[in-house]
């Protein structure tokens, strides 16, 4: 089997790398060629999990910010 038809869910990639892929997709700023080393690299559960978890922390800081301004 070769590498490129892996299944998602064998891919392997480190939990630093599924986060700064996510950082870097929520800011908008992301090389083409690190964008495709990703498509190879990580697997797509993850992607989905850290960027929810990700959304998550982004709204509760705003409410805080807001309420602590308020």
């Amino acid at each position: 089997m070769s590498r490129d038809s892996a299944s998602p869910l064998q891919r392997k990639g480190s939990l630093l790398r599924t986060v700064r892929a996510v950082a870097w997709s929520l800011i908008g700023l992301r090389k083409g060629s690190e964008y495709a080393q990703d498509l190879e690299k990580i697997n797509p559960i993850h992607i989905i999990v850290v960027g929810l978890i990700a959304i998550f922390s982004l709204v509760l800081a705003l409410i805080v910010l807001v309420n602590w301004i308020v």
